[in-house]
């Protein structure tokens, strides 16, 4: 047997050994965030030499420095990702994780390999030699690892004290302000930048607003219009929607804290559902954006663009462009161009894409369900395997307000300009295109800012149609903007409710909350307040310069992120300029929605004073 004092000592040593391993362990944590730290920074700083690189002029001594640097990020990320392999205990659930960087690893060596050829691996005569060289792939690595990094680190928000509507608002500033210097820099343009215009040019794609104040076409380069592009996409549907989408798909998971508030984003019920609810959205996005760009593709003469890749250019940008509900155009004069402003085939797809983005995805989701639960019952009624299954309400009451508005709005905007525009824009056309070019401006006049005729040729009943029309706007969460058709279509269903001597709302067996009628009447409230505002201002900056007429129109049209306009915009002051900026900005993200983000929400009391009646009239 052991003496005490012997088993003392065991136990003291066993003891120091434990401390010891505890402290070697947090050493080691340690070591990971620091190399976790170490790799962010090795990406910023990649993504830094590949926006300098890129959007600067650049010598051959510069050149040289600059594919030093980035072997010598990339040697880093390879050194960073092999050492924390090591040294972190990966879980099970973790597993592809760390497959997913071993493949990392080997496909960085893979890059300097083929950069270098430091290996020597490589024959002289290898095909695929000079593109491997090349910085297109570095491009790829280091911009796909910066989405990577910023996604799943966006899910390790603490949640519980973040507003989803601040972090809606703010991230949509965020973006506009990086798009800002994106396009300051001097290969994104041909004749350089201002800030204010850059700034405004940035809003206007992230707020899917398309008001211009220099030529898309002619100021900026294939890299500008590429960013203005992406600046769109990620507008349209939202900084959140894509982080979120690869921080799931990336980690494969989040916390319950980010599902909360993707929840809230998203409008979705049910947390289960987070995840695919994003990927059905991303997913719908590029299927209808890549055949809208496949039917414009057909629909467009070869011969109007110079090369086969300014076609497929083309047709991308304006596809998505489109279904964003943008209105921005590679073409000075839009799609009013000479070249295809009697292309019809192309003015129906557009219209088709400026609809469906404008529907919002909830309602393209709900029909889509419907249709899936009639193709099972035909499967299976087809096939014998089973009964005809009911399933009731599958179209929800939200889905045919915003279906009979919009079917009302596109037809009586359609009828308007007809009527009003038959022997003025558009008495040199046939009877189809006429019916097309009235349809076309009845649709694109809700939100998109896309134009087929002479906007300064408008008669004057037709420009109240445009501003009635661009103040509703689109439906919401979609990708358009405006007082939304719901909140339209609310304000008349309480206006005949009080008419007929009713206390509330009722329509197709469903009475409508009360809170749904405020926040309908809050909104078209602050609307007004905004718009009002932003005339009054803009009239105040330009003095007698141009009629209350055209500066109503411009703030309508900015407000309900329209983009069109009666050629006043570039005329602006500076002043003038960031008034339609905020605008602009409001009518995106919501003036209700910064408001409710600003002012906290207050508790619920069980109590109620007594009720008096306000005289109205």
């Amino acid at each position: 047997m052991l003496c005490p004092s012997q088993t003392e000592h065991r136990m003291s040593k066993k003891i120091r050994v434990l401390i010891l391993l505890d402290y070697l362990n947090l050493i080691r944590k340690r070591f990971l965030v620091i190399l976790e730290a170490l790799g962010i920074l090795s990406i910023l700083a990649g993504f830094v030499v590949v926006l300098f690189h890129i959007g600067f002029l650049h010598k051959d001594d510069e050149i040289q420095a600059i594919n030093g640097l980035y072997n010598i990020i990339l040697w880093v990320l390879v050194i960073e990702t092999m050492v924390e392999l090591g040294l972190k205990k990966w879980k099970k659930h973790e597993i592809k994780n760390r497959i997913s960087k071993i493949f990392s690893v080997v496909l960085l060596v893979f890059i300097i390999e083929a950069r270098t050829d430091f290996l020597g691996v490589f024959p002289e005569s290898w095909l695929l030699e000079k593109w491997l060289q090349s910085n297109v792939l570095v491009y790829i690595v280091f911009i796909a690892a910066l989405v990577f990094k910023f996604s799943t680190n966006s899910l390790e928000l603490s949640t519980r004290n973040v507003n989803p509507a601040l972090l809606f608002v703010f991230s949509f500033f965020f973006i506009i302000l990086f798009g800002s210097g994106l396009l300051m820099m001097p290969n994104a343009t041909n004749a350089g930048i201002g800030f204010t215009d850059a700034f405004f040019t940035a809003t206007s794609a992230v707020c899917v607003t398309g008001l211009i104040v220099v030529d898309t076409a002619t100021h900026f380069t294939i890299l500008g219009q590429i960013i203005i592009g992406i600046l769109i996409q990620i507008g349209g549907l939202g900084i959140m929607t894509f982080t979120s989408f690869f921080g799931y798909f990336f980690k494969g998971g989040s916390s319950i804290g980010h599902e909360f508030l993707l929840k809230e984003l998203l409008n979705e019920d049910k947390l289960g559902e987070i995840f695919n609810t994003l990927l059905k959205i991303m997913t719908l996005t590029f299927s209808i954006e890549l055949l809208g760009a496949v039917l414009i593709y057909t629909s467009v003469d070869p011969s109007f663009n110079s090369s086969q890749l300014s076609l497929i250019g083309f047709s991308v940008f304006h596809s998505v462009s489109a279904f964003c509900n943008a209105g921005f155009s590679t073409l000075t004069d839009g799609l009013y161009d000479v070249g295809i402003r009697t292309n019809y085939p192309l003015q129906l797809t557009i219209s088709g894409l400026i609809i469906i983005g404008g529907l919002g995805f909830p309602i393209v989701f709900n029909y889509y369900r419907l249709l899936r639960h009639y193709g099972r019952n035909f499967y299976n009624q087809l096939t014998g395997r089973g009964r005809y299954v009911h399933l009731p309400q599958v179209i929800n009451i939200n889905t045919r307000i915003v279906m009979i508005t919009t079917a009302i709005l596109l037809l009586v905007g359609t009828a308007v300009f007809m009527l009003t525009e038959y022997n003025n824009t558009l008495r040199d056309l046939p009877l189809n295109g006429k019916l097309v070019g009235a349809f076309f401006g009845s649709v694109t006049t809700r939100t998109a800012g896309f134009n087929t005729i002479d906007m300064s040729a408008l008669m004057p009943l037709t420009v109240i149609a445009c501003l009635f029309l661009m103040w509703v706007g689109a439906s919401p969460a979609s990708t358009g903007g405006g007082i939304k058709t719901t909140t339209f279509a609310l304000t008349v269903l309480n206006t005949t409710s009080i008419m007929k001597g009713k206390g509330r709302i009722e329509i197709f067996s469903r009475e409508i909350a009360n809170e749904s009628v405020r926040r309908a009447y809050a909104v078209v409230f602050l609307s007004l307040v905004v718009i009002a505002c932003s005339v009054i201002m803009i009239m105040v900056f330009e003095g007698k310069k141009f009629g209350l007429d055209k500066v109503i129109f411009e703030v309508v049209s900015a407000y309900g992120t329209v983009g069109l306009t009666l050629g006043i915009t570039s005329s602006l002051t500076i002043a003038s300029k960031w008034t339609l900026i905020i605008t602009m900005f409001l009518g995106r993200v919501g003036t209700l929605t910064l408001l409710v983000g600003f002012f906290r929400k207050l508790r619920s009391f069980q109590y109620h004073y007594p009720k008096s009646n306000i005289m109205i009239n």
